[in-house]
């Protein structure tokens, strides 16, 4: 489960906490120091992932990079990226995918962070997961320009594929393929691979 770090002071004669508001230099900042999300002017520690957690980001990442890189459809972030929302929150996915059409003038990227939700917004579930959290980052992402999101548990072995916030569009298995649709087109990733047994 994400943590609140405490950030706000007691205001004098008023027992209505003020708010730490964080610079984008500051955030940047912890970077060294763990991964740190802000929500609703709270700094929120996001903790540490398991080995299986990792696991799993890590192939769709390699395969994510390996389909879109040479077709230069745009580029894959990793969960140490943060990206402004609207509401002045910071959210760090586990797997981003921002299409080239939302960096056109960029030469390079910004040491900064980007504006809005990536295009394909990927959130492997933790034991720590809480529904209301996973509703709010999947509202957010949607008010920011997210057109696709997989909610991935590892641990039941299905995903959960979003085109809004409302409710799922469909449920994938493990006999099931994930399918960049129209965001990433023509790229599939067999369910059985990502949630297969090791076998060494």
């Amino acid at each position: 489960m994400s943590t609140p770090i405490p950030t706000s002071i007691e205001n004098l004669g008023s027992s209505a906490p003020i708010k730490k508001v964080w610079t984008d230099e500051e955030f940047m900042a912890l970077s060294d120091r763990g991964r740190y999300e802000i929500i609703n002017g709270e700094l929120i520690d996001m903790g540490n992932s398991g080995a299986k957690h990792g696991y799993v980001c890590s192939l769709l990442v390699m395969a994510l990079m390996n389909y879109i890189l040479p077709k230069k459809l745009g580029i894959i972030l990793d969960s140490s990226t943060a990206f402004k929302m609207k509401s002045g929150n910071k959210r760090s996915p586990d797997i981003s995918f921002f299409a080239k059409e939302r960096l056109q003038g960029l030469e390079e990227l910004p040491t900064g962070f980007l504006e809005g939700a990536p295009d394909l917004t990927l959130e492997v579930l933790s034991p720590g997961h809480t529904i209301e959290e996973i509703d709010d980052k999947l509202v957010e992402y949607f008010e920011n320009g997210a057109r696709l999101v997989w909610v991935i548990n590892p641990n039941q072995h299905y995903v959960l594929v979003y085109r809004s916030a409302q409710e799922p569009d469909r449920l994938l298995k493990s006999i099931d393929s994930l399918d960049g649709e129209d965001i990433i087109p023509g790229f599939g990733f067999p369910l059985a691979d990502l949630f297969q047994k090791l076998t060494f």
